[in-house]
């Protein structure tokens, strides 16, 4: 199962509309945001995916009613920690990345997602991979990316949006 990682939007449409369109080409069946939209409008862009999003609050999600009225059009949002198994593979998802490492260390989970830093990252704590897709909008790193997973395999993919 192909799952696309999306955090930090921003309000970026140009670079959400990039994402949107590799995910619909690479066929994910679901997409997971690690929180900050920003406004309801990014709706309009997410609307377009084939499949499903499923996501947390980030720290800049100031509209949360309007932003979890729009979502429910195309999915769901709620506040964070979001906790979820998919094809077998136990996921942790947070905004912030201070309970990162304790949510990877627990042994309870496979994967662990978080954005808020804006940077990628990729890396294993014992037996959990740690996920940042990076930011979507460009803002801090002039590097707008998203990611893919390939679950069970946990196979990953960062998707630069240039």
């Amino acid at each position: 199962m192909r799952i696309g990682v999306l955090s930090d939007t921003h309000d970026h449409l140009g670079y959400l509309r990039r994402a949107v369109d590799a995910l619909n080409d690479l066929q994910v069946e679901l997409v997971l945001h690690a929180g900050d939209y920003v406004a309801p409008f990014v709706v309009n862009e997410l609307a377009r995916l084939r499949c499903r999003v499923q996501g947390i609050f980030g720290n800049n999600d100031g509209e949360r009613l309007g932003l979890a009225r729009r979502l429910s059009e195309v999915g769901q949002v709620q506040v964070q920690p979001l906790f979820l198994e998919i094809a077998g593979t136990r996921i942790a998802m947070v905004h912030e990345p201070e309970p990162v490492e304790a949510f990877a260390r627990s042994g309870l989970y496979d994967l662990v997602i978080y954005g808020h830093t804006h940077r990628q990252e990729l890396r294993t704590v014992g037996e959990c991979l740690i996920l940042n897709p990076g930011e979507v909008c460009g803002w801090l790193t002039d590097q707008p990316t998203c990611a893919v997973i390939t679950l069970p395999e946990r196979h990953v993919e960062i998707i630069s949006l240039r």
